[in-house]
């Protein structure tokens, strides 16, 4: 088996066991207990077929289990490995008939999300089929600092969050009512969602490390973060329009910041008889 069958391979089988797991523990987490392993797992299938032998899929595989480092370890800090369901499945499945939301389960949560895990990892399937061309050059270290540096922005986003969570927290344990109930300061006073804007920026460098890599465009390799990026986009409105019905107070901040790309802060809007 090529390295791509492998990979198929492997996919198909998380597919059916995330859709199996829903079934049994009726928790529709599962995906997404996969979602920081898999990518990881498939880069380093391609560089492993290579023999870890090419300097660019040997970074490629560096810097994607840097991020899959770091997403595992917020991702079980948060409760994920630990039986806790994301709350926007149950949202979703509240939403939706039961017949309805089995099949979204089978065909968007399990089959579609599985698949997108291979998408976004294809441009180390260019990597592969072009390597050994030319040397591994400054253009491909730029893709990998920045690639990096997206990681630390990813990381900085998900410890103030953190941090603002544990306080709200222990303020709530002793019967305070927090004065804020969504974080606003640090990243987040440029962009609503910071680290999806660092983990998007991550996949197209990953696509752009395997342009250069292979010295064109792999049309195949440009739908994962393609598709990705759609679906942050979806899965924003989607959170949003839960955290509005939350909290009021939540459309100013929308007004005042952007959802994912960054920009520099507006000042606050003032309170309107309406607002």
């Amino acid at each position: 088996m090529g390295p791509l069958e492998v990979v198929v391979a492997v996919a198909s089988g998380a597919a059916l066991l995330s859709w199996v797991a829903s079934l049994v523990t009726h928790d529709t987490s599962w995906v997404d207990r996969l979602w920081s392993i898999l990518p990881v797992l498939y880069v380093w299938v391609f560089a492993g077929a290579a023999h870890l032998t090419d300097a660019r899929l040997d970074v490629m595989a560096g810097v994607v289990t840097l991020w899959g480092a770091r997403l595992t370890f917020n991702f079980a800090r948060r409760g994920g490995y630990r039986g806790v369901e994301d709350y926007r499945w149950a949202v979703l499945r509240q939403s939706m008939s039961g017949p309805v939301f089995a099949v979204f389960n089978v065909v968007f949560i399990s089959l579609y999300q599985n698949l997108l895990l291979v998408l976004i990892t294809l441009p180390a399937l260019s990597a592969y089929q072009h390597r050994g061309r030319g040397g591994y050059g400054v253009a491909d270290l730029a893709l990998a600092v920045l690639f990096v540096a997206g990681t630390v922005g990813e990381t900085v986003a998900d410890q103030q969050q953190w941090n603002f969570q544990e306080r709200k927290r222990r303020l709530r344990e002793r019967g305070v009512v927090p004065a804020e109930n969504f974080l606003q300061t640090g990243l987040f006073a440029y962009s609503r969602h910071p680290n999806y804007f660092f983990e998007l920026a991550q996949w197209w460098l990953l696509l752009a490390m395997g342009v250069a890599a292979a010295g064109t465009i792999d049309v195949w390799s440009v739908a994962g973060p393609v598709l990705l990026s759609a679906l942050f986009v979806g899965s924003t409105r989607f959170t949003e329009s839960i955290s509005c019905s939350r909290y009021p107070e939540y459309a100013r901040y929308q007004r005042r910041v952007p959802a994912i790309v960054p920009r520099p802060r507006r000042p606050a809007a003032p309170i309107l008889a309406d607002d």
